[in-house]
């Protein structure tokens, strides 16, 4: 079996308080999770709230997951990476991505175009800025002249992680980018995907073995099998049906052909349906989650692809936060 290091991907949806956040991240230390990856969606500005991890942990790896790539322009990433490397010692890893149009144009009001350009040239940016010298591109998207931090480059530069759905996305990842994450794919469609990782970084001239391969997989580990059952068919249903078309797509890429009926049944408003869609076949392929046991043992599926690093423990949207508790102690690398 691959050994894998292990993640936690802090709760999408909306929690109390900065500081029930920050508690999260504190167990999740104490549980023995490499890094603690915080998605910025539409509530709580992620930099804002990763500084606050930062500042109440002490050897954790903190990370955005993600900052995308519209609504900060590269410079500022560039310059928050800078920042947020300085406040947490050296433990910071930036993620980034380009999002969707549902965001980036209905939230943020941007034009949504050539994600996968963008994201290059927004890595090759930030890679400039955190070196410290003057920033001179001249891109397609991005022109920009004489900019250079003023305040000292960190002395290690933090990883530049990126998500990605499509193959040429992730070969994008394996050519240019310090690492890839995976979400809403199952052991063989992250195996899929990993060639892409490995035909990018011949592409790029490099190693595949540089680019760090994580997998996000939704887990819900409680006594109640049931309730972690329907949770995590809420989620799916949620992703594939209201959250534009990539998660749909990534899943008809790996043969559940279902997931455009999941789709359609969603924006029909039909919500009930939706989720009569997402059956077991899918659960079982997509996600861990049951009882504790049945759940460490469906992880330990993605564990044993070769070429994932890393498993980032994430959870359904709907979940409390104790659910959420006891599903992060239940896969705990410590557990």
């Amino acid at each position: 079996m691959t050994m894998t290091t292990r993640d936690v991907h802090l709760p999408v949806a909306a929690q109390p308080t900065v500081d029930s956040i920050v508690d999260y991240t504190r167990r999740a230390e104490e549980g023995g999770y490499d890094c603690a990856w915080l998605p910025e969606t539409w509530g709580r500005d992620g930099v804002t709230v990763l500084t606050a991890m930062a500042e109440r942990t002490a050897e954790i790896d903190i990370g955005s997951s993600i900052l995308n790539t519209y609504s900060r322009s590269p410079a500022l990433l560039g310059q928050t990476a800078a920042t947020l490397q300085e406040v947490s010692d050296g433990r910071f890893r930036l993620g980034l991505g380009p999002s969707g149009p549902v965001v980036v144009e209905n939230w943020h009001g941007m034009e949504y175009g050539n994600p996968l350009r963008r994201t290059r040239e927004t890595v090759e940016i930030v890679r400039q800025v955190l070196s410290g010298e003057t920033v001179d591109y001249d891109g397609d998207d991005f022109q920009l002249s004489g900019f250079r931090l003023r305040c000292e480059p960190p002395e290690t530069r933090p990883p530049i992680e990126v998500t990605g759905m499509g193959p040429k996305a992730v070969e994008l990842a394996g050519r240019f980018a310090d690492g890839w994450h995976g979400i809403m794919l199952t052991p063989e469609g992250m195996a899929d995907r990993i060639e892409d990782i490995e035909r990018g970084a011949d592409l790029g001239d490099r190693d595949s073995d540089e680019v760090q391969v994580t997998a996000g997989v939704t887990c819900c580990a409680l006594e109640d099998a049931e309730r972690a059952c329907e949770l995590a068919r809420q989620h799916v249903a949620f992703y594939v049906g209201g959250m534009g078309t990539f998660y749909r797509d990534a899943l008809e890429r790996q043969g559940y052909d279902a997931a455009g009926d999941v789709h359609d049944a969603w924006q029909d408003g039909d919500r009930e349906r939706a989720l009569e869609l997402v059956d077991e076949n899918i659960l079982e392929d997509l996600c861990a989650f049951g009882d504790p046991e049945t759940a460490r043992e469906q992880l330990e599926r993605y564990e044993a692809v070769d070429g994932i690093d890393t498993i980032a423990v994430s959870f359904p949207r709907g979940a409390d936060e104790d659910e959420i508790r006891r599903t992060m102690d239940a896969m705990a690398p410590d557990a």
